[in-house]
């Protein structure tokens, strides 16, 4: 079974606050439905239109898993709280097997 990967771009953080709400409880919801951090942070370099602002990617075992960890309640609260503090773009990206 191949791997997902939600991968998350921002491009521009608004209300840092909201945002470090947002993380205190969107971190531990990933951990707890199975996610695992592989990428947190700035990029190093930006091509291609890339947008120096944060990156990051969460790896679960399944796409299932990835999907049912981005609807689980307590990640829901998570995007409460975050509300329109940011722009991004969030995928779920299935990985190769």
């Amino acid at each position: 079974m191949a791997k997902a990967y939600w991968v998350v771009t921002y491009r521009k953080i608004s209300n840092p606050e909201k945002w470090q709400a947002y993380a205190k409880l969107a971190a531990p919801a990933v951990q707890q439905h199975g996610g695992r951090f592989i990428v947190r942070g700035n990029p190093a370099k930006a091509y291609e239109k890339g947008v120096m602002e944060r990156v990051v990617i969460s790896e679960f075992d399944s796409l299932a898993k990835a999907q049912a960890a981005h609807d689980a309640p307590e990640y829901k609260e998570a995007l409460r709280v975050l509300g329109d503090a940011v722009e991004r773009d969030f995928r779920i990206v299935e990985g190769v097997a």
